[in-house]
């Protein structure tokens, strides 16, 4: 059950509820985890009966899904916003991006990528997402930067995508991020360093 979908059947008083339980749901799991995080727990936090949380979804799955996908959302808008001004100032854009990939991945505690490794259908839902919303925002950060003079030309942004893409993919993943003892946060500025500083002209460096 999405949150979209239930909002656009509710009145505005059960979409207000609706958005409460989603934050605060999105704050604990993100913080504490699924498995340290009990239907009682957010109920008493947010100051509702637990006949409240299930009238709006069926489980904790559910609520874990809207959440996340809330997370996303919030991304992807902040996202269309930084890529699509008219500004020519790709340098600029590509500081606010990463600012904000970092803010929101910083977002993520260990106790909850531990727990996701055992939601195998949750995290597929979430990298499907991901690799949707970094190939449409930061790809076109990418064409804009090339025509700046400050991406490679030589290089075709389709190629650089793809392996942005398949680094994200294999790096940050609950499993991979535990056995290198990284969070996302630290795991997104090492990949974004390292493939940037190869496509990155001299030009763009020296503005750097």
């Amino acid at each position: 059950m999405h949150s979209d979908d239930v909002q656009s059947k509710e009145s505005p008083a059960e979409s207000s509820t609706l958005r409460r339980i989603v934050a605060g749901a999105r704050r604990h799991f993100f913080a504490h985890g699924l498995r340290g995080v009990t239907m009682d727990d957010l109920a008493e936090s947010l100051g509702m009966s637990k006949k409240t949380l299930y009238a709006h979804f069926p489980g904790k799955t559910a609520l874990v899904e809207a959440a996340l996908l809330n997370k996303l959302q919030e991304i992807e808008t902040e996202l269309e916003q930084i890529t699509s001004e008219s500004s020519y100032d790709f340098l600029g854009k590509l500081h606010q991006l990463l600012a904000c990939m970092q803010r929101h991945m910083d977002e993520i505690q260990p106790p909850f990528l531990r727990d996701l490794r055992r939601e195998a259908e949750i995290f597929k839902l979430v990298e499907d997402r991901r690799r949707n919303v970094m190939q449409r925002h930061i790809g076109r950060l990418l064409e804009q930067g090339r025509e700046a003079g400050i991406i490679r030309g030589d290089i075709p942004v389709e190629l650089v995508m793809e392996i942005l893409l398949g680094a994200v993919q294999a790096i940050i993943n609950p499993a991979k991020m535990t056995e290198l003892g990284l969070t996302p946060k630290a795991a997104f500025s090492i990949i974004i360093t390292v493939i940037f500083e190869g496509v990155i002209t001299e030009e763009g460096r020296s503005k750097l």
